[in-house]
């Protein structure tokens, strides 16, 4: 077993979760309407079963004083989370903030889409590209809102020399 495999860099490995990782991130980005849109799109799915009922509970957020220190409960956080089983044998899952039954079964069901590479360019036209633009053109528009409320300090000059 070589070095790599101890800390997970086996690029035959870390490949398929690096995208399914990259995909779970434009999930959380993307709003629910962007979610049910995408799933119309690419229609007709696989047949969707669920692996457990969708649920709705709580989660403990534990903090660090300065990063480094002892660890220690900061408080408790909504959690919903969604696991399905496409027909064709992929198993999605998703885990949202908040509860939002809906949009977590409908990013399992792009998790499970996801790793199946006949559907990964059609996901990627459908889904991925559309929330990426929405994402980009907002931090834009805040970036365009921040730079326009900057203020540039200059060492002033008195009137006496």
């Amino acid at each position: 077993m070589n070095q790599d495999s101890h800390n997970g860099a086996d690029p035959q490995i870390e490949a398929p979760h690096g995208q399914r990782r990259a995909l779970m991130s434009v999930c959380a980005q993307a709003t629910e309407d962007e979610l049910q849109a995408a799933v119309t799109a690419l229609a007709p799915l696989p047949d969707v079963r669920d692996a457990r009922p969708v649920s709705t509970g709580l989660v403990m957020l534990r903090g660090r004083i300065g990063g480094d220190g002892g660890a220690f409960n900061l408080g408790e956080a909504t959690v919903t989370r969604a696991a399905i089983m496409l027909a064709t044998g992929e198993a999605g899952f998703s885990y949202i903030l908040g509860r939002a039954p809906a949009k977590a079964r409908l990013a399992a069901i792009i998790d499970a889409l996801g790793q199946n590479p006949d559907w990964a360019a059609r996901l990627e036209a459908a889904f991925v590209v559309p929330v990426l633009a929405r994402v980009d053109a907002e931090r834009a528009t805040t970036r365009a809102q921040t730079e326009a409320t900057k203020v540039n300090f200059f060492a002033l000059v008195r009137g006496e020399d």
